[in-house]
């Protein structure tokens, strides 16, 4: 990739295009102070880009923030002897961040639709109380104004940037400081981990992370964004207008993004600048008068219709057509796909992981214990006083009828869910009522039945995301450290797709995969954050006889040194599998022993196919 080869070439370009801008742009109608607003509202639209294109969360209150620090950066210039307005701006930034902290306690409580309508609520409060009880301080109505144009107070001189080019450069390095924090942050672990939230926030937060953490920083983080530009609005009109609080500037902040293309930090700059060019198109040069919103309504709706990646996904696809096209009249090699998975076992191509959780390490006795385990649902009860112990190293099957209630004792296993009574002890510690996030990082990890992935990333950062679970532990606020310089990162990644036979698919979309590629992907996940007790939800389920040869052979190969519980409905392959199996029927354990035992028992057989035929029972039985 290009960024790989030469890491700051997207901020070498952007540099070139803000300098070349203020030369250009006059040019195709753009006046100097649509370029300086374009460059301040494409500010607020990279911390809403991290918010929503990157996690996935959809606010409605930014203005909230943008008018927060940009009122107290006014305030401070006009109704006090504060004079630096840098200091200034930068003070109304951490007094943003501060309310957005407070506000993202209470909005993160909820999310999809009921976190934006809470946004909604907060941004219309803010605008109330703006223009209410705090009307002495922010001006009410009419705004505050006589705010000074920016100025750089340094200890030997006082810059002035009092006319549009000096302002312009102002602006334009205050963007460009903002793109390159906003880009060392999506290349950061955090990052990735933002981008596996928005894609599936259960299975981030079963691989051992603090979804809710990550989520209250990123907010923090884009109302940081969105109350230093309201602060450089401030300097650059000369007042500090109340429309900053109103509800449509959130969304004018959320159009911007879409038409510029979301998850991108260029969309909204992108966005911005098609969105206030045909403003004051449609207002200044075809006069309109107020049908200009009606007919901007309309754009924007074909925009986003047509365009479903924004301007700036447009233009990626285009660059990634061409570029397709060239490589298909180059040399074949240059075309040549990715090589095929081998279709031979796993166990071939095995290569040890780097152990950090002595997965056995020696250790004799109990790993886990369930003592009187109890799910009630209501009147129904999905297990009842269920008793289950494994011991370090072995590998224990779990098999029962539909409806017997596997899938639910596994997740209480877990801490997915709470058991109505009883207690769960992993590794001699109780984890009864402990989150999954927790159970994880102490070793405890599942793969799941119907494939849990992040879809829209490739092998290689599902692999990441589920290592960075225990290289980091838990929650990590390293927002500038570069990915790749996570110490045995790399090392855990290639280890673990080795053991699923993934390799030659690092770099490859999930969503371009194989079913049977997938559930070794679901494994992998799972094995990636080195559990001590790994458990596998039916991890043969859907798949083709020769997919089941292959999968089983994986299964032994990472089965050495490991302990192990596996629900499936394939009894040939688990009886192969496992030293151990325990039966549930209803909710209650039915019976234990060696597969031997059970293919032979009397109960298991009439809890099946009421007692035909002996062992035959069992034999190529699936759900």
């Amino acid at each position: 990739m290009l960024t790989r080869q030469r890491p700051f070439v997207v901020e070498i370009l952007t540099a070139l295009a803000l300098i070349a801008a203020p030369f250009v742009l006059p040019h195709l109608g753009f006046t100097p102070t649509t370029i300086n607003r374009i460059l301040i509202w494409a500010l607020v639209g990279i911390g809403f880009d991290l918010l929503f294109g990157y996690t996935g969360l959809l606010s409605f209150g930014q203005s909230a923030f943008f008018g927060t620090g940009g009122m107290f950066a006014a305030y401070l210039l006009t109704q006090t002897p504060f004079t630096n307005t840098v200091a200034a701006v930068l003070l109304g930034t951490i007094v943003a961040g501060v309310v957005g902290y407070l506000v993202g306690l209470v909005a993160l409580r909820r999310t999809g639709i009921y976190f934006a309508m809470i946004t909604v609520a907060i941004a219309e409060v803010f605008f109330f109380v703006e223009f209410n009880p705090l009307s002495a301080y922010t001006g009410g109505e009419n705004g505050l104004p006589g705010v000074p144009p920016p100025n750089l107070d340094l200890w030997f001189t006082n810059i002035e940037f009092d006319n549009n080019m000096s302002m312009y450069v102002f602006f334009a390095v205050c963007y460009f400081v903002g793109l390159v924090i906003a880009l060392r942050i999506v290349r950061s672990p955090v990052g990735l981990l933002l981008r596996a939230i928005r894609d599936n926030p259960l299975r981030a937060q079963a691989l051992g992370h603090d979804i809710h953490g990550y989520k209250l920083a990123v907010f923090v983080v884009a109302a940081m964004y969105s109350g230093f530009a309201g602060g450089l609005l401030g300097l650059m009109q000369g007042f500090m207008p109340p429309d900053a609080f109103m509800f449509a500037t959130s969304g004018e902040i959320v159009m911007q993004t879409a038409i510029g293309g979301a998850g991108t930090l260029f969309g909204p700059l992108l966005g911005a600048a098609t969105w206030l060019y045909l403003s004051d198109f449609f207002q200044t040069t075809l006069n309109l008068g107020a049908t200009w919103k009606l007919v901007l309504g309309i754009v924007f709706v074909l925009l986003v219709v047509f365009l479903r990646r924004g301007l700036f996904g447009a233009i990626v696809d285009i660059y990634q057509f061409a570029r397709r096209g060239r490589k298909a009249t180059g040399q074949p090699s240059e075309a040549a796909p990715a090589p095929a998975p081998s279709s031979a076992p796993a166990a071939a191509t095995v290569v040890a992981m780097p152990a950090r959780r002595k997965t056995t390490g020696g250790k004799t006795g109990p790993i886990l214990q369930a003592i009187g385990l109890t799910k009630r649902y209501g009147g129904l009860v999905a297990n009842s006083d269920i008793d289950f112990t494994v011991h370090h190293g072995e590998m224990r099957g779990i098999i029962g009828p539909n409806g017997a209630g596997k899938s639910t004792f596994f997740k209480m296993l877990t801490c997915e869910v709470p058991p109505t009574s009883g207690r769960i002890v992993f590794d001699g510690r109780d984890i009864t009522g402990m989150g999954v996030a927790d159970a994880c990082q102490l070793g405890l990890t599942k793969s799941y039945q119907i494939n849990q992935l992040f879809d829209r990333l490739t092998v290689r950062q599902n692999l990441r995301i589920a290592a960075l679970g225990e290289l980091r532990g838990k929650f990590r606020l390293d927002l500038f450290r570069n990915l790749r310089k996570v110490a045995g990162l790399d090392a855990q990644v290639q280890s673990t797709a080795a053991l699923v036979n993934l390799t030659a698919r690092l770099d490859t979309p999930v969503s371009e995969l194989a079913y049977g590629e997938k559930r070794r992907l679901e494994i992998g996940l799972a094995l990636a954050t080195s559990p001590s007790l790994l458990l596998l939800d039916e991890p043969l389920a859907g798949m083709s006889p020769q997919e089941r040869v292959e999968t089983v052979a994986l299964l032994k190969s990472i089965a050495v040194g490991r302990t192990m519980i596996v629900i499936d409905h394939d009894m040939d392959s688990l009886f192969e599998l496992v030293e151990r199996i325990t039966v549930l029927q209803e909710g209650r354990v039915l019976v234990e022993g060696t597969p031997e035992e059970i293919k032979t028992d009397a109960k298991v057989q009439e809890a099946y196919l009421g007692g035909v035929n002996g062992e035959l029972a069992f034999h190529g039985e699936s759900a």
